[in-house]
């Protein structure tokens, strides 16, 4: 089977990641690992700390420590809200790790040596206020295009137009909102995207039918507007260092000024989509394992069997259609003559299937921890186990269209899918067989045409719900999951074990022995979205973990999973219901609207 590498977009190391954050990469990357090491797959799973640029210099500066201890404090607090998420991340490294330093400033140099870097003197934004150069993102003013008021220097979040700080009407300092800037002259490098721009339109022209529609037009519209050189050095702090020093020279012979570039560190932009890299090289060295380990994922020819999955929200998606790509062809080829050259004999590998999300926000709005709106990863299992939120996020993820998070709707859901439903059906059959069969699989009866109808819809809805997994269709999956459930009750209110119990045993037993095996096969289905219980599920009858494999085996064999005698120990409660009095204290404590 192909292997499957998936990377899930960088969260920032500035505090704590919101609900929105979660859905929007991290959580439904984790739910497709799942489900692909359940079909059997070799996947390697990659997230790590996106943790350069003046956000942290910043925030570290106003804790009163150094970046490097900042990073190093949020790094370990991400890490452990994630797993308690339950994210099955195989390694969760860091972008100011040695080896992503190393990474970024071999492929600079590369793309010096290749050609594709131009050393230029630059006039930038510096704020006498704030004793700094200002970064493009902490220049703040109106959008020229959209009129959004709220507009960084570097990208408009409305409607995501490409800027830089001279275009914003009305430009200021977001450190310290100082409207009293300059221009200063300073040289950086800028990585020549657009010598790029027609290779990067073929390349996502092949693209347009297996990536989402999301995706390729913000591509696109990146490209019908013109792809712009991009400055890939700032002059902070903090970042990896720029090493010109230690380059070649390029095809015309030029080296570069490496007194003028001292001092300077590479963008964030540019050094954390290569820290999918570093960090599948962190996962090695951690098992001691040689280069070869990582490289096997990363490097074609061995990586020719690997099919590469990346999850994002949409203000990300540009960085990785456009601004990697052109990193990697850059490092991979030569442009001579008019022509693309290969000039590595062991080219990286591009992204096969990308996945976009749109945002979620909340009650309409955005989440706003200054204005304590909304719900963030350290308080949410306050509320609802892990499981839970998994379940609710997923199947009202923001795929198609923006999404708005509303306690209600969470009270719906969680009552409706999966206390109603799932919990519901588990319960009730396992205690039935623990009250009349003294918590044994029964034996006896044969089963008949209720069985036949079940199992012939079974096998159509599986199948259905495999290819919307493996499509990628999350919503989709999560209805297609608990219509499975909703089979499942139907049969078992048909099959009315409790009822035929008083006059036709053998029908009781066939009922009953159904249901149970319906339980495993719920577990298996749901294990992706809820781990926790899927394996809550499994125990009940003495199952571990390696029961959890993706039901693709002929329905009657997974209906006779469990044999007769089995023993069965009924779970408590698996999902409590949300009452009203819940809700009002939630929108009380996170806000609600208004």
């Amino acid at each position: 089977m192909p292997r499957i590498l998936i990377t899930s977009a960088l969260p920032y190391i500035n505090g704590v990641k919101h609900l929105g954050n979660l859905v929007g990469s991290m959580l439904p990357a984790d739910v497709h690992a799942r489900f692909r090491r359940m079909q059997g797959h070799d996947v390697l799973f990659v997230c790590a700390t996106d943790e350069h640029g003046t956000p942290t210099e910043l925030a570290a500066r106003a804790e009163g420590i150094a970046p490097a201890e900042f990073c190093a404090k949020w790094h370990l607090v991400q890490k452990d809200h994630c797993a308690r998420f339950l994210l099955s991340f195989d390694v969760f490294g860091r972008s100011s790790s040695p080896q992503n330093h190393k990474l970024t400033q071999d492929f600079a140099q590369t793309l010096w040596e290749h050609g594709f870097l131009e050393q230029r003197t630059t006039k930038q934004v510096y704020s006498p206020a704030d004793g700094r150069f200002l970064p493009d993102r902490y220049v703040i003013g109106t959008c020229p295009h959209c009129g959004y008021e709220a507009a960084r220097g570097d990208q408009c979040e409305n409607c995501t137009r490409v800027l830089d700080p001279p275009d914003l009407i009305n430009p200021r300092s977001a450190v310290s909102g100082s409207p009293d800037i300059e221009i200063r002259e300073s040289k950086h490098l800028f990585l020549r995207q657009s010598l790029f721009a027609e290779r990067i339109r073929a390349w996502i022209g092949g693209k347009l039918s297996e990536w989402p529609n999301l995706v390729t037009s913000i591509a696109m519209k990146w490209l019908d507007e013109g792809l712009q050189d991009r400055g890939i050095t700032r002059d902070l702090e903090w970042g990896v260092p720029v090493n010109a020093a230690d380059w070649g020279a390029d095809p015309e012979g030029k080296k570069p000024d490496a007194e003028g570039l001292r001092g300077k560190v590479f963008y964030v932009w540019f050094d954390a989509p290569i820290e999918y890299i570093g960090a599948t090289w962190e996962w090695a060295d951690t098992r001691g394992a040689p280069h070869a380990e990582w490289e096997r994922w990363w490097r074609r020819p061995e990586a020719d069997d690997v099919t590469y999955v990346q999850f994002m929200g949409k203000d990300n998606v540009p960085f990785h259609t456009v601004g990697f790509p052109c990193t990697l062809f850059g490092v991979n080829e030569q442009f001579n003559g008019g022509k693309w050259i290969a000039a590595n004999a062991r080219p990286w590998k591009f992204v096969d299937r990308l996945k976009g999300f749109n945002w979620l926000n909340y009650y309409g709005g955005k989440f706003s921890t200054s204005a304590k709106r909304g719900v963030f990863m350290d308080q949410a299992l306050d509320v609802a186990p892990a499981d839970v939120w998994r379940w609710r996020l997923i199947a009202s993820a923001p795929e198609s269209a923006d999404s708005a998070f509303t306690w209600e709707d969470f009270q719906t859901g969680v009552n409706a899918d999966l206390a109603n439903v799932l919990g519901n059906f588990v319960n009730r059959i396992t205690r039935f067989c623990a009250a009349r069969f003294d918590s044994v699989v029964p034996p006896g009866g044969a089963p008949g045409k209720a069985e036949e109808a079940l199992a012939e819809e079974l096998d159509k809805r599986l199948r259905a719900l495999t290819q919307l997994h493996e499509a990628m269709e999350f919503r989709k999956a999560a209805a297609e999951t608990r219509a499975i459930w909703v089979l499942g009750n139907e049969y078992l209110q048909s099959a009315a074990p409790w009822t035929a119990i008083k006059t036709d045993m053998g029908a009781a037993a066939v009922g009953v022995r159904t249901g149970l095996n319906l339980c495993v096969l719920f577990a298996q289905i749901s294990a992706p979205f809820m781990p926790e219980t899927a394996a809550a599920i499994c125990r009940a009858f003495g199952l571990d973990e390696t029961h959890l494999r993706w039901p693709d085996r002929p329905v009657s064999e997974l209906l006779a999973t469990l044999g007769h005698g089995a023993q069965v120990t009924p779970p408590d409660v698996l999902f409590r219901k949300i009452e009203d009095e819940d809700v009002a204290a939630w929108k009380a404590r996170f806000g609600g609207e208004g």
